[in-house]
């Protein structure tokens, strides 16, 4: 009985000791799970921390991009605003409207993509490309301006030197037309047929056609002018109108109000105008005017000829 007693405290002995050993393996195995588990939770944390953190320094920076940008696209606007003023007192070429139409067309397209939320780094970095061609076209075409407006300027130089000698020229002109007018104005009178000889005489006409000079009013049918021509190597031969002017002792002139001709730039009446044949030979020339009734007194006869006055005599009857 004591020996079955003794065996039954071994075996319980030795199942306490095996129940002893199987428990600090079991939770060891546990111990490992734990740990595994809370590293995967780690490295998940971590993993997604510096997702995020690298997601946030991407937005970050391309927020910081998109503001250099906007600021850069302002500054080439106000360029080209800043060349408005240059551009309105200059008149451009076809080209020039072009480039600055095409800047500000990119301008606005640039202003568009900066401000969609799906903008994206490549789509940042052909922003950049296409301000920096941007700033070269506004550059150029601040350069074409001022290009443009010296041009200009030494064009308005050119034409005051211009005016000035066009005005000098002008003024000489002036002052040789005048001459010229002049010159010729005595020319024209150098030229001009002068009376060498006249005489106004009274006359009587026979029925034969013979003339006698008649000194009595009453007996005298017509006025004879009687003249001669001086020698002028200026004048040209040829036809030559003379008007004649006849005035009675009262002062008045025998004429028709449209009888008209010129002397110096006047009108003057005449009383009548023959035709004679210049020689330049010294001819002595007669003129007849009749008149049905001729009264006492004092008739002047004036001769005309190219608006100049060729001299004039008078006779008096009694």
């Amino acid at each position: 009985m004591q020996k079955q007693e003794d065996i039954e405290k071994v075996e319980t002995y030795s199942s306490d000791k095996t129940n002893l050993e199987q428990a600090p393996k079991r939770n060891n195995s546990k111990i490992y799970f734990f740990l595994i588990a809370i590293s995967a939770l780690l490295a998940t944390n971590i993993y997604f921390y510096v997702k995020f953190k690298s997601s946030g320094e991407k937005l970050y920076t391309m927020a910081i991009q998109k503001q250099d940008l906007q600021i850069e696209i302002d500054r080439i606007e106000a360029e080209l605003d800043n060349l408005v003023t240059l551009k309105g007192q200059e008149a451009l070429d076809e080209s020039l409207e072009a480039s600055e139409d095409r800047a500000r067309e990119a301008i606005s397209g640039l202003r568009q993509k900066l401000e969609e939320q799906t903008i994206t780094e490549e789509d940042i970095s052909l922003a950049k490309q296409e301000v920096s061609r941007l700033k070269g076209s506004v550059s150029d075409l601040r350069i074409n301006l001022n290009e443009l407006k010296v041009k200009n300027e030494l064009l308005q130089r050119e034409n005051h030197d211009l005016n000035i000698q066009i005005t000098s020229s002008d003024k000489r002109l002036n002052a040789l037309s005048k001459e010229n007018t002049q010159l010729k104005d005595k020319v024209t009178v150098a030229a001009g047929l002068k009376v060498s000889n006249i005489h106004v005489n009274g006359v009587s006409i026979s029925k034969r056609g013979s003339i006698e000079i008649e000194s009595k009013a009453r007996r005298v049918d017509q006025l004879q002018v009687l003249f001669s021509l001086a020698d002028n190597s200026l004048a040209k031969g040829g036809n030559k109108e003379v008007f004649v002017r006849v005035v009675d002792p009262s002062g008045n002139l025998f004429g028709d109000a449209n009888s008209l001709f010129y002397v110096h730039g006047e009108k003057l009446q005449y009383t009548f105008k023959e035709t004679i044949n210049f020689t330049n030979n010294g001819e002595e020339y007669q003129f007849l005017w009749p008149l049905d009734k001729f009264k006492k007194g004092a008739y002047t006869v004036l001769l005309y000829h190219d608006n100049a006055i060729m001299g004039r005599a008078g006779v008096v009857l009694k």
